[in-house]
């Protein structure tokens, strides 16, 4: 058998054992682990570890020795009862550890595979009442995320509310395991991997009420960082006015979205509040005579009407194959999750020049600048002034807190020729938790095209030209639109260069 496989998948064999394993410092790797997976390290350089296995075709657990080990994986193939017989004599002769060393941070009875150890921890009374506390705490606070983060003698929790990480608290060291262990099996993970990345979700009831979390972990020097992304549906607002759009903004944005077709898009950097507004639009396009889709990585909140499409690339189900079948299915109305790829952006393009208005998202700084970068993606500039019809650039800022914000001496103009008005300042009450902000709100620029824009795209102009031909048909930039808030007193001009840099005032 070990011959056929040798022959079928172009692997060596190995003949004499004896001497296998012997010059191998083997004491980051438990010899019970070995012995449980049929492996036999017996050749190590600074590249590579080469293994010595009876089955090659199941080799989760030669790619974690190899990735313990920081080295790449060679496989050779020896009979199992020869590899047992060699660890056996390793372990006689005292050449083999059965633990992993302290400094990693990592528990062996994970690799040991000893999982009902650790549903056990997960399931004492003290972890489900701290996992609890925690979660009821954040949703209470209004936060979105939640990171549970090992450091080297305690655990440290922190929130993200309105966008800001605060230290919620610090924990004692022995409730990492445990705590780690509960929040994988509700996510439904895998409890003994810890050398991997995992994502899942969680339905977890808060006073009454279900709230979902995605949960995202990570292997770090002292153990699993874990985030809990809060997507809470009473927090939703699918409307553009609880948002922070303005009354004009509104209506600008209903009548761009209500195009029989073409493509109008979202941008801003992680955070800023993409997805939530496209919701907002989704809301008001999700009509009985329309067919609305998604396709999302992942899908953050479930919207009734509306078919949602999880990609999923390990499967070759990315966005491109996506919208390639959603074309077939008669849609309407399409939301892309995010325009990443060239393929993707000529699939949207086509969509949109046959009859389907498309709604997406990009990561740029401007809204000019999307116009540059779906032409570095490869999108023509003919194809371009053909199907945008508006490109949404926006920010969120932290409002301050109605109860304790202070006027400042600083004033602010916030459109010329109108009189300055002043700003104000923070200052911290139990309101806001001593943050002296509360909420936060949406600032923007709106960049319509229209024929002057759509020539200047045809003709390949630079985004500063776009620009400023588009602030001569009255765009209002994004500094702007935070001084407007500023001056009326909704946030601060700290909050407002925190989140753009240097802003002129």
């Amino acid at each position: 058998m070990l011959d056929a496989l040798a022959g079928y998948l172009g692997l060596e064999r190995v003949g004499d054992l004896r001497t296998a394993g012997s010059g191998i410092d083997l004491a980051a790797l438990p010899l019970a682990f070995l012995k449980r997976s049929g492996l036999l390290p017996i050749e190590l350089t600074e590249d590579v570890i080469t293994l010595a296995t009876a089955h090659p075709l199941s080799d989760d657990a030669a790619r974690a020795v190899a990735y313990e080990m920081d080295r790449q994986l060679s496989l050779k193939l020896a009979p199992l009862n020869d590899i047992h017989q060699q660890l056996n004599a390793l372990d006689a002769a005292g050449l083999a550890e059965t633990h992993m060393s302290e400094a990693n941070g990592l528990d062996n009875t994970v690799l040991d595979g000893d999982a009902e150890r650790l549903r056990d921890l997960a399931s004492e009374a003290p972890i489900i009442k701290l996992l609890t506390r925690l979660i009821t705490a954040a949703v209470e606070r209004e936060a979105s995320d939640i990171h549970i983060e090992p450091v080297l003698d305690h655990i440290q929790v922190r929130l993200r509310i309105d966008g800001a990480l605060q230290l919620a608290e610090r924990l004692d060291k022995v409730h990492q395991m445990g705590l780690t262990s509960r929040v994988k099996i509700l996510a439904r993970l895998n409890i003994a991997e810890q050398r991997l990345p995992q994502d899942g979700r969680i339905r977890f009831p808060v006073k009454g009420k279900e709230v979902d979390f995605r949960v995202s972990t990570s292997p770090t020097l002292y153990g699993e960082s874990i985030v809990l992304r809060i997507l809470d549906r009473r927090e939703l607002a699918l409307n553009f006015a609880s948002l922070g759009f303005s009354a004009e903004a509104e209506s600008k944005l209903r009548r761009l979205i209500s195009a029989p077709n073409g493509i109008f898009l979202v941008t801003g950097p992680t955070g800023s509040g993409k997805t939530t507004t496209l919701y907002a639009a989704l809301s008001i396009l999700n009509q009985p005579e329309s067919k609305l889709f998604t396709v999302e990585d992942p899908i953050e909140y479930h919207l009734r009407g509306v078919n949602q499409i999880l990609v999923r690339p390990h499967i070759g189900l990315d966005f491109a194959a996506v919208l390639r079948s959603i074309l077939r299915q008669d849609p309407d109305i399409i939301m892309v999750g995010e325009i990443r790829d060239g393929e993707t952006a000529k699939i949207a393009v086509q969509a949109a020049l046959t009859g389907h208005l498309v709604l997406s998202t990009l990561h740029t700084n401007s809204a000019a600048a999307s116009i540059t970068r779906l032409r570095d993606i490869g999108v023509d500039s003919f194809l371009l002034g053909a199907t945008l019809r508006g490109v949404l650039a926006q920010r969120l800022v932290r409002k301050l807190c109605s109860h304790c914000k202070t006027p400042d001496s600083i004033e602010v103009r916030c459109t010329d020729g109108l009189p300055s008005s002043r700003s104000w300042r923070p200052t911290g009450c139990p309101q806001c938790n001593g943050t002296g902000y509360r909420g936060r709100t949406v600032i923007h620029e709106l960049l319509e095209v229209t024929e002057t824009i759509r020539e200047a795209i045809l003709k390949g102009q630079p985004e500063t030209e776009i620009e400023r031909l588009s602030q001569q048909e009255g765009l209002a930039l994004l500094a702007h639109a935070g001084m407007a808030k500023i001056a009326s007193g909704e946030t601060s001009i700290e909050e407002l260069r925190r989140t753009l840099g240097h802003v002129d005032i």
